[in-house]
This record gives structure tokens, C-alpha cells and sequence, in this order.
């Protein structure tokens, strides 16, 4: 896995500003030379954007050669007319790349409640033919202009077998993802079919992006797919979803790092858990909380936010004689919950260690054997203040 941009032969990419909000990167696509077996999951919001919409109904027989995204406009509550401008866009990129139209997926991010500018998008369409290159710079400012809130654009690639896969995602706020979370797009050259990508991309996506929270906001827009051309032939499905799977980690994890306002990337385990479900309604439960963000933020090893948290998932009883709850990378530190003598609780060691970039939280729940790993950040003044003049 590497951080650098390797170009997947056979795809092209833009990204460039057409004026939907500012002068920043806001339109940008990805095409194959050829037809792609094709997967992704969307968000479970019940509201979702025109876009989702269209997409799922474009995925049906798991073929795409396209994608085309919009940013600083998430074309959502926009009822009929906002399908219809999504369908739109999708003719335009079709007419104007030579491909068939159902076989381009569309995105749109950003505010919500808006109808697309659509003169806009019409005139940024029409030299799409001549916008699209192969070099790591092409690659990039499709990276840049799906963000929003980003501070920074997010990738990573991958070599499995003689097989390139190129993955980036844009996300930092409106994120608890359930199924899928932001947007998030991958490129490979493997040959795979569509259905054992569904099935990869599901447990991957399960196991990093649906892991992770800012603000416990499921987007309308969230989006995950992956487009496979099949020109460096077949390669080891095992090897090619642990790759997957390391990635949307990372992805995941830089997501969360960059979350609105955030100063710090939390990583939390929850074990010792009777059961799967308690392992992650618990790990949601004290990802989720505001109380517990805003105390990792001040360094405050208020350790009693984490029994709150915990308390919250009413499905399961943990008796307090059984609740460890160790900080540090290597556990260096823990509060033993039967045991409350503060002379004997390393609280400043604790603070201490929470003013680091990365805190790393365990909390053991007593003696089973499941457990569950998730991602979140600090809650900052930050967070308010991108929020709450946002669309101004």
C-alpha cells in the first residue's frame, strides 16, 4: 500500500472549477477506455440525494465505464427536477465521451437543498472529451475536487499481482456512516466480476468506512463504488480484498483525522463483549458521544463519560466490578472501574497521554470474546464554527 498516486492503466480522470459555488476545484469525473464490472454501496438515509437514486439504478447489471462529480451542491431534496438534472448530467458526459448513459454513475456533495445550477454544469460538460488525462496530476485534481470541508484531498494505491488499484475519498463532516459513508472511489485493472465485487466491497466497507464517525450525521450522499476494467487480467480474490480492505482503513482513518475542527484521531476498542452486536453498539455508543469528544479534546480523563457511554446501550448490562478501561497504544495506562481510589487512578499520566495526536482507548467490558474497532476524532470550537455558517 502506498500513499503516492499509482496510475491504473486504462482510466483517465479531471478535475476542474466550472463556478457552481467559488473559484475551488468543483466538477470532476473518472472514465475507463473500456466497459467495467462495477460495485458500490449507498447510503441507508431515508432521504437520499438524486444522485443515489440515479446510481443505483445505473449499477442494476453491475456495469459502469464513468463516474461524474459534483461538489459545493449535494442536489438533494430536490424531488423530480433533481433526478431529472441528474440524468442530465449523465447524458452530457455520455454524448460527450462516446459512451452509453447508463453506464455512468453521478455524484453530488455539498449543500443540501439546492437545485443545481444546470447552465453551469451544461457549458463545464462540453469539452469533458478533452479534460480527461492518465498522469498522476489528472489523478489529483479528481482527488481535489470532490471536496468539500476537506482540509486535504485523500488517496492511496495499491499493487496486487501485476494488478493496480487507485482509491480517494472525500469526507470531514455529516459523517456516522451506515452501509456507505462520504464519497469514496476506487480503480483497479484486476479482472473480477461484478458480483464477487459486491460481495468484496460490502465486508470491506463494513469493516472501515462504516467504522468511523465525526459528528454521528449519516449523509444523504454517501457513496462507495469500484470500478474494475479487467486489462491486467485475474488476480487472487483473497489478496486483492486484504489490499481493499487496508485501504478504506486508511481512507477511513483519514476521514476521521480530518474531521471538522478535529485536533486528534481517536482509535477505540471495545472487548470482552458478550456479543458482536454489544462489541459495536458499545464502540458506536462512545464514538457517537459529544460528552467523551469534547473531553479528549481538553485531555480531560474524564473517565465516567465512558461509563455514561456505556450505560446508553440499554440491549446489554455490564457490571461495573468487570469494566477496564486502558489509554495508550500499548495500554500503558488503565482504570480499573471496581477500584476508584484516586491515589491509585493515573489520571495525570492519562491527560497526559491524551493531548497526543492519536489517542488510542480500549475499553474491556468484561470476559467475552468479541470485540470491535472504530474511528472518530475530538469535538472542537472548530466544529461550530464550520457549521454554523456553512451555507453562507
Amino acid at each position: 500500500m502506498e500513499k503516492e498516486i499509482q496510475i491504473v492503466p486504462g482510466f483517465s480522470w479531471f478535475g476542474k472549477n466550472i463556478g457552481i459555488k467559488d473559484d475551488t476545484l468543483d466538477f470532476g469525473g473518472v472514465i475507463s477506455k473500456v466497459v467495467c464490472n462495477a460495485a458500490a454501496v449507498f447510503t441507508r438515509n431515508t432521504m437520499p440525494g438524486a444522485p443515489v437514486i440515479v446510481g443505483k439504478e445505473h449499477l442494476v447489471d453491475g456495469k459502469l465505464q464513468a463516474i461524474i462529480v459534483n461538489s459545493k451542491n449535494a442536489n438533494v431534496a430536490t424531488e423530480l427536477k433533481g433526478v431529472e438534472d441528474s440524468k442530465r448530467i449523465c447524458e452530457l458526459v455520455a454524448k460527450n465521451c462516446g459512451i452509453s448513459t447508463d453506464l455512468v454513475l453521478p455524484s453530488s456533495t455539498g449543500v443540501i437543498g439546492r437545485y443545481l445550477p444546470m447552465d453551469v454544469i451544461e457549458v463545464g460538460c462540453q469539452t469533458l472529451s478533452n479534460d480527461f488525462g492518465s498522469s498522476k496530476a489528472h489523478a489529483e485534481s479528481f482527488a481535489r475536487s470532490i471536496m468539500t470541508t476537506d482540509s486535504r484531498p485523500k488517496w492511496i494505491s495499491a499493487k496486487v499481482g501485476s494488478a493496480t488499484i487507485y482509491g480517494v475519498a472525500k469526507g470531514a463532516g455529516m459523517i456516522e456512516p451506515n452501509m456507505a459513508t462520504m464519497l469514496s472511489y476506487f480503480m483497479t485493472d484486476a479482472e473480477i466480476s461484478s458480483d464477487s465485487l459486491q460481495k468484496i466491497l460490502t465486508r470491506v466497507v463494513n469493516q472501515s468506512f462504516n467504522r468511523i464517525s465525526i459528528d454521528t450525521d449519516t449523509s444523504t450522499s454517501d457513496t462507495v463504488a469500484i470500478l474494475a476494467n479487467g486489462l491486467a487480467g485475474n488476480v487472487d480474490l483473497e489478496e486483492f480484498e486484504n489490499a481493499l480492505l487496508d485501504m478504506c482503513i486508511y481512507l477511513a482513518k483519514e476521514i476521521a483525522r480530518d474531521g471538522e475542527g478535529a485536533t486528534k484521531l481517536i482509535e477505540l476498542i471495545v472487548s470482552g463483549a458478550e456479543t458482536q452486536q454489544q462489541a459495536l453498539l458499545t464502540a458506536k455508543s462512545i464514538i457517537n458521544s459529544p460528552l467523551i469528544k469534547t473531553a479528549i479534546y481538553g485531555a480531560d480523563p474524564n473517565w465516567g463519560r465512558f461509563v455514561m457511554a456505556i450505560g446508553k446501550v440499554f440491549d446489554y448490562v455490564v457490571a461495573i466490578k468487570n469494566l477496564k478501561i486502558y489509554f495508550g497504544e500499548n495500554r500503558e495506562y488503565f482504570i480499573d472501574a471496581d477500584v476508584i481510589d484516586r491515589d491509585i487512578v493515573p489520571l495525570d499520566e492519562i491527560s497526559t497521554m491524551l493531548k497526543n495526536e492519536c489517542v488510542f482507548i480500549e475499553v474491556v467490558l468484561g470476559n467475552g470474546e468479541y470485540s470491535e474497532k472504530v474511528w472518530g476524532c475530538d469535538l472542537t470550537e472548530g466544529y461550530v464554527k464550520e457549521n454554523a455558517y456553512y451555507t453562507t
